[in-house]
């Protein structure tokens, strides 16, 4: 089985009018946020050396405990969202797929993909770029104080490394959310 058998079987086969420049726009988006939420596990939950841990931190998290699931299920949550993105270039964001009660097989509303894309590429434009400015000036979010991340050296560098893919985020989703409504759009004036 090829790598393109196995990502058309995992994600569904491009819809159809989709150029070569929006799939990969679409994977890359799905991308930008594994950097973070392998770190965020790496770090906060198996406690691997990507931080430096003050004498005075809480104990790490239990194992399965609520907060070691929760770290999980924040990198999980953030990267499903983020795989929505292959949904704008792919046949089952133009067609619901069967197994979905009701709609199952029915065209997707332009404007039920269009809306939460827009808001999602609005808010995570607005939302990451800002932030890590922030951050990687030592301040915080609000741009006063420190941060109070604890790290140095590599592991800055390391920390920086895996976040700042998600500045990409927020305008890699407009462009994939426009360029699926321009298509949609065309393709209804056609019918």
């Amino acid at each position: 089985m090829t790598s393109h058998t196995l990502l058309a079987r995992l994600h569904g086969r491009p819809a159809a009018g989709v150029p070569r420049w929006a799939v990969r726009a679409a994977w890359a988006t799905s991308l930008t946020v594994l950097p973070a939420g392998l770190w965020r596990i790496l770090a906060v939950d198996l406690r691997l050396p990507l931080m430096e841990v003050p004498a005075d931190a809480p104990a790490p998290p239990e194992w399965f405990g609520f907060e070691w699931w929760y770290v999980i299920g924040l990198s999980a949550v953030s990267e499903a969202l983020a795989f929505l993105a292959v949904g704008l270039v792919s046949e089952w964001g133009e067609v619901w797929p069967r197994w979905i009660p009701w709609a199952g097989g029915r065209r997707v509303p332009v404007l039920a993909a269009v809306v939460p894309a827009g808001l999602g590429a609005a808010l995570n434009t607005l939302l990451w770029p800002y932030s890590l400015t922030m951050i990687s000036l030592g301040h915080r979010i609000d741009g006063t104080g420190q941060t109070g991340l604890h790290e140095s050296g590599w592991q800055q560098a390391v920390f920086l490394g895996a976040y700042w893919p998600l500045a990409a985020w927020g305008p890699l989703l407009g462009v994939l959310t426009a360029h699926y409504y321009r298509r949609r759009r065309a393709q209804d004036n056609v019918r």
